[in-house]
Parts: C-alpha cells; sequence; structure tokens
C-alpha cells in the first residue's frame, strides 16, 4: 500500500468520525465540539480514534463511542478502536468558531474564552471567573443565570433581562 493509499483511506475515515454528533447537542460535531482528537490507522488496518470527554464522568460518552464504530463501520471500516484520552483534559477553548456559531444560532449561549494552558496544573480558584454571558436571541449581556445545573452538566440556565427569554449557556472548563 502506498503512503497516498494510506493517507486517502485516513481521510475517509476522518471524514467518516467528524460527521458523528454529540449526542446531548446534535447541533455540533465531535469535531466541533472539539472532543474529537485524532484519529490514525494501525498497522493491522484498524482505525484507532482518540475522543476526550468534556469531562471524565460524561454520560455521553458511550453514545459517542457507539456512534463513531457505527458511522465507520458505514464508511466500510470493520475494524476500529475508539480510545479515550483524559489528559489533557477537554477545555471548552477547544469547541471551533462553527461550533460557537451553531450552539448560538440553536439558541445556545456559547461559552467565553478560557485561555487556560494546555499542560501543567490548573490554578485553584475559591470564587467563580466571571462569566460575559449573552442572550443568543437577542445578543445583549443583561443576564441572570437561573440554575448553575441546566440539562445537561456542561450547561447552566439563564435568563435575559433585557428580552426575557430563558436560555442554555455551555459552561467554561
Amino acid at each position: 500500500m502506498t503512503s497516498s493509499d494510506n493517507e486517502w483511506i485516513l481521510d475517509r475515515a476522518r471524514a467518516a468520525a467528524a460527521a458523528v454528533t454529540d449526542p446531548e447537542m446534535p447541533m455540533l460535531t465531535l469535531a466541533d465540539l472539539g472532543v474529537l482528537r485524532g484519529l490514525d490507522r494501525a498497522a493491522d488496518g484498524t482505525i484507532v480514534v482518540r475522543i476526550t470527554p468534556t469531562y471524565s464522568g460524561c454520560p455521553a460518552l458511550a453514545a459517542m463511542r457507539e456512534d463513531l464504530r457505527y458511522r465507520l463501520a458505514a464508511a466500510g471500516f470493520a475494524r476500529v478502536q475508539i480510545r479515550t484520552e483524559l489528559s489533557p483534559s477537554w477545555s471548552s477553548d477547544w469547541i471551533s468558531a462553527a461550533g460557537r456559531r451553531k450552539l448560538a444560532e440553536h439558541g445556545i449561549s456559547p461559552p467565553s474564552p478560557v485561555g487556560r494552558p494546555s499542560a501543567g496544573p490548573v490554578p485553584l480558584t475559591l470564587t467563580p471567573p466571571a462569566r460575559l454571558v449573552r442572550c443568543p436571541q437577542c445578543g445583549s449581556a443583561e443576564t441572570e443565570r437561573t440554575s448553575e445545573f441546566g440539562a445537561t452538566a456542561c450547561k447552566s440556565l439563564h435568563r435575559c433581562r433585557s428580552c426575557g427569554e430563558p436560555f442554555d449557556h455551555v459552561k467554561e472548563i
């Protein structure tokens, strides 16, 4: 097999894996969310997909794995291995610009940049960071958090003081 054949196979596998959507926010692909970390081909031809969950206890992780296996099998890849990488830990900064746009288009406020280093210790703070949460409906920054916990662990509930609409916000991590 030539290197161009291998690249063609990897491109097909990457395209299939990149199209898998997040089970909790189906407007986002795993690539948009930054969960899809990489894809390689082992010497025996097995496609090895690396994913990093939004947090280690993410209940959607099993569904992500199964969806990846299904999508890759449908694309003709019989041997697939899914590896979960917990280091470096996922950051909301990994959400792509397209992913942030899709969230806002679906009425979910995207997270603000965190800007934390991708490796090394994470500083401990005793107070939550100040968040600039804009209303995805009208764009106002005049919002209030109504609950730290939303429909999924990675979201909080907010209300816009300008237009009065409630909305979800993806938490900064």
